[in-house]
């Protein structure tokens, strides 16, 4: 193989992987770099220059705040300040028990609706700390009833 499709076959092992895992585990890192006889440095270094890699694994309830203009010009920073504070996380982390990820991403498509929060893959539109506050305490409960 060539070295431009021995890297596009690696990418797509760790896109397997991670949809497998939900994350690439450090112990499948190591596998990968075995298989395709690279270095361990080669594989963490391709896992680390993409964005759609994770190298942790995402807490139960996945948050998502939207910084796309439309959103960052209606507050979507206020949120983001206010979503670490409740959390007690800054965004790319989860919480240590693994409940809560916070993610800060590119425009998710509902810019009419700014600022726009993705929990789970629904939407909450018109997001404010204050909205956010309230409908983490709903998460926080249901945690606790489950």
């Amino acid at each position: 193989m060539r070295e431009k499709e021995v890297e596009l076959t690696l990418i797509q092992a760790l896109i397997n992987i991670q949809e497998r895992f939900g994350y690439l585990p450090e112990d499948k890192l190591k596998e990968v770099a075995t298989r395709f006889g690279v270095g361990e440095a080669h594989v963490w270094g391709v896992a680390t220059f993409y964005n759609i890699f994770r190298l942790k694994p995402l807490g139960k309830t996945h948050i998502k705040v939207c910084m796309g203009t439309a959103c960052h010009l209606a507050g979507g920073k206020l949120v983001v300040e206010a979503a670490e504070r409740e959390l007690r996380i800054k965004v790319g982390e989860t919480t240590e028990d693994l409940r809560f990820s916070l993610e800060r991403v590119a425009c998710v498509g509902c810019c009419m609706l700014a600022p726009v929060v993705v929990i789970n893959e629904k939407v909450y539109p018109r997001m404010s700390p204050l909205k956010f506050e309230e409908i983490l305490i709903g998460y926080r409960e249901d945690e606790e009833k489950s």
